[in-house]
């Protein structure tokens, strides 16, 4: 597990998502407000089912890798989670997503897992983020504006948009 220090002074650490972080993902998920819920699957959730806690957690580490941050000070509580899943007609492709906790909003740990996460996918021959989000999360917008590499393309369709990041090699 590597250690980061957060803006606000917390140290978190960040590590591959395990089987047994079930539990941990579901109550993180249940302290996340309704508009982060919201902002994460792009539909009003109010839990994760077995069948999502299961799909999320069980991860290959190559096509589909998840990575969680946890304060060291308890590392049970799962704070921010990152992923990607290559997308099978595309393998230089993957879809990624990215939640941090309320409470750690705007303290660099968006940042800090996407950066992990572009790091992994090159590693795997992955060259291109795609997403979708909605068209007024200005959040997602400043972290990706941060990441090496250009916004390929946007399209929009109602309050959802689907953007594309080439990753800086």
């Amino acid at each position: 597990m590597d250690s980061v220090r957060l803006q606000n002074g917390t140290e978190v650490g960040i590590r591959a998502i395990r089987p047994d972080d079930g539990r941990r993902l579901q109550q993180a998920y249940l302290r996340l407000s309704h508009r982060s819920q919201y902002q994460r699957f792009l539909a009003s959730k109010p839990r994760l089912t077995p069948e999502d806690v299961r799909y999320l957690v069980e991860v290959d580490g190559l096509d589909h890798v998840a990575l969680v941050a946890t304060p060291i000070r308890d590392p049970d509580v799962i704070v921010g989670v990152g992923r990607f899943i290559r997308w099978q007609d595309d393998p230089t492709s993957a879809e990624f997503a990215i939640v941090v906790a309320d409470e750690f909003h705007r303290q660099g740990l968006g940042s800090e897992l996407l950066g992990r996460l572009r790091d992994r996918a090159r590693r795997r021959g992955i060259e291109r983020f795609t997403a979708m989000i909605l068209a007024d999360n200005i959040a997602v917008r400043r972290l990706l504006h941060r990441l090496p590499g250009e916004l390929a393309c946007s399209q929009r369709s109602g309050p959802v948009e689907e953007i594309e990041v080439a990753l800086a090699a």
